[in-house]
């Protein structure tokens, strides 16, 4: 055999990427000071919107009221939502929903309080169901003073995973055989992924405190704020879903009435 040249394999010989540089101490300080800034503006704009949002809000809750369904069907239209009220039972007892209304914190807008009211019905006595997403501070921030803006750091650096805590309540069922989170409980999946389990009745959302499929904040950050869009059926899913949506329209009935969806706007 002739000997010769081994060739190196690829990679063996490595060249310095352009593209990495070293941040020295002082440009990260100053990377920081600027995120804060930035996420105080945010935070302080939000808070703003929310305040000038609100006359608004108070108005359409006094027009919505007079439309029958309207929120039972603009939350149905959500498709999150709808994914867990696929039991009848769940859309009928949805159907006595009256009005919607949420309670923002007025220093932490990123949290608040979900007020579901009801008619009287055949299945719970209770007027008004509540779940509330408090802002429970990290213990870092007892040391902290709030700035003239009443934000301290804690603030700044908010992580929902970390800093909420929701409530929860127990729904006053009239008869046993209409008690749905007992007639179907929520069935958590595998330890590591919660997701995984059957959500059960949309009702447990109110008895749990966990919101493993983020209900809650589906709700306040998308249903709400777009409430009109959604009863009209303006607000649908993917645009790649559309039309296999349309083309189920038929085969998949709900049984609350809902208007025909118009097709979602490309």
């Amino acid at each position: 055999m002739v000997g010769g040249t081994k060739r190196a394999s690829p990679g063996a010989v490595q060249e310095k990427n352009p593209l990495t540089a070293e941040l020295s101490e002082e440009d990260a300080a100053k990377l920081t000071v600027v995120r804060k800034d930035i996420q105080k503006t945010e935070l302080l704009l939000e808070r703003h919107a929310q305040k000038q949002l609100l006359p608004a809000y108070q108005r359409r809750r006094e027009v919505v009221k007079t439309i029958p369904k309207f929120w039972p069907l603009a939350l149905m239209n959500h498709a999150m939502f709808s994914f867990h009220v696929q039991h009848n039972a769940d859309q009928l007892a949805l159907s006595y929903l009256e009005d919607l209304w949420i309670e923002r914190d007025e220093k932490e807008p990123r949290c608040f309080t979900l007020e579901f009211h009801f008619k009287e019905n055949p299945h719970f006595s209770d007027k008004v169901l509540k779940k509330e997403y408090s802002y429970v501070p990290p213990p870092a921030a007892a040391d902290e003073k709030p700035d003239a803006d009443g934000v301290t750091d804690s603030m700044l650096d908010f992580s929902w995973e970390r800093d909420v805590k929701a409530s929860k309540i127990t729904i006053n069922w009239k008869e046993s055989d209409k008690a749905l989170t007992k007639l179907y409980p929520r069935e958590s999946g595998d330890e590591d992924d919660e997701e995984t389990g059957d959500s059960g009745s949309f009702f447990n959302f109110f008895e749990h405190e966990e919101d493993p499929y983020e209900i809650g904040l589906n709700i306040a950050n998308e249903v709400f704020p777009e409430a009109i869009e959604y009863f009209l059926g303006e607000n649908g899913g993917d645009d790649s879903d559309s039309d296999e949506e349309e083309e189920d329209d038929d085969a998949a009935e709900i049984d609350l009435e809902k208007p025909k969806s118009k097709k979602q706007k490309v």
